[in-house]
């Protein structure tokens, strides 16, 4: 029987059942600890896996492509700020100051990976340009995303930052839990990388696993502390609006960037898809670091809205890019889910 269209994928359906899981049932005390310390694991395990998954060639390839990779990195970590900022006194009356906090740490996390090369590949890009340009972008933003949460969040959303923290320490603690990993998994790449190439499809419910895991333990704690009956049903949909203004906002100037910077159409649609996306998979576990003590829950539903947003927009977008290349958009995707498995994006970010 033929899934029915209206269905989201079965990632989204486990993110959703997962919020209303941590939502009835939250884990408390001496149980949420110890989920803490298996999400660290599990997070863990997952950028490693990322590491493992990244052909050394892929980045050789796109490394020389240089304009292109800082352009992505500019919208990514310069532009998608000043845009949250920029529509602030527009889009903030329209959610809780908690919920706008959100959007300003989902404008300075990292590009997605995995969806970015899939959403290229359907479009006709530049795809090994992607590979290296979202696979920098989160090296990077390991670094510099939590200089600007500290530039941005707690400069601009103060009245509502009290847990988020920018120090050296919480970059330290980054780069150790998310860094680390994914060097060890391209070292052991050598070693590992053709089972890991060969088992992508399985490899898939490890970093779905790990990314359900945090948000578990991100909403009970947030729930635990009222997150529901602090949050008023408008201010739900508000963020809705919020998410998709900035999403289309965010596509039609990076279009307009790469067009006006003469970049070929290839590099425009990697470009495009590069620059306007957010990782849930780095997003997550930065938020716990950065706002211990806070509500995270709060913080990350801006991302996990967002996120599926970004999914639903940019699958279309890249079948239109490959109807006006001519390539039948079936075709194309039928390719990436050869790729990267059938839900190519649900694997991780």
């Amino acid at each position: 029987m033929p899934r029915p269209r209206f269905l989201p994928d079965n990632f989204t359906l486990a993110l959703i059942t997962t919020v209303l899981l941590a939502s009835l049932l939250p884990c408390e005390g001496q149980v949420a600890l110890a989920f803490n310390q298996v999400t660290s694991l599990a997070i863990g395990l997952l950028f490693f896996l990322h590491g493992a998954k990244l052909p050394r060639e892929a980045i050789v390839d796109g490394a020389a492509h240089w304009r292109l990779h800082l352009t992505v990195l500019a919208c990514t970590f310069a532009l998608f700020p000043l845009l949250a900022l920029g529509l602030q006194p527009l889009l903030a009356p329209l959610v809780t100051p908690d919920l706008y906090l959100g959007i300003l740490f989902l404008a300075v996390l990292p590009s997605t990976v995995q969806s970015s090369i899939a959403f290229t590949s359907v479009a006709r890009g530049n795809v090994p340009a992607a590979i290296c340009s979202a696979s920098a972008s989160n090296l990077v933003g390991i670094f510099i995303s939590p200089l600007l949460v500290g530039l941005v969040v707690v400069q601009h959303g103060a009245a509502a930052s009290g847990g988020a923290q920018a120090s050296f320490d919480s970059v330290t603690h980054i780069a150790l839990q998310l860094l680390l990993p994914f060097v060890a998994g391209q070292i052991a790449r050598r070693w590992i990388g053709a089972w890991v190439d060969h088992h992508k499809a399985v490899l898939k419910y490890v970093d779905q696993g790990s990314i359900l895991l945090v948000v578990y333990t991100a909403f009970s704690e947030a729930v635990n502390q009222g997150l529901w009956h602090q949050l008023p049903l408008p201010a739900l949909g508000g963020l809705f609006v919020v998410c998709a203004v900035l999403l289309a906002s965010a596509l039609i100037l990076t279009t307009v960037v790469a067009r006006r910077l003469g970049f070929a159409k290839d590099d425009e649609i990697t470009i495009v898809f590069c620059g306007s996306k957010k990782s849930l998979a780095s997003g997550i576990p930065m938020a716990k670091i950065l706002f211990a003590g806070h509500a995270v829950g709060v913080v990350v539903l801006p991302l996990m809205l967002f996120h599926q947003i970004q999914l639903m927009v940019c699958a279309v977008l890249a079948q239109r890019y490959a109807a006006r290349l001519h390539l039948p958009p079936q075709a194309a995707a039928a390719k990436v889910a050869a790729d990267h498995g059938p839900e190519a994006e649900a694997a991780a970010d």
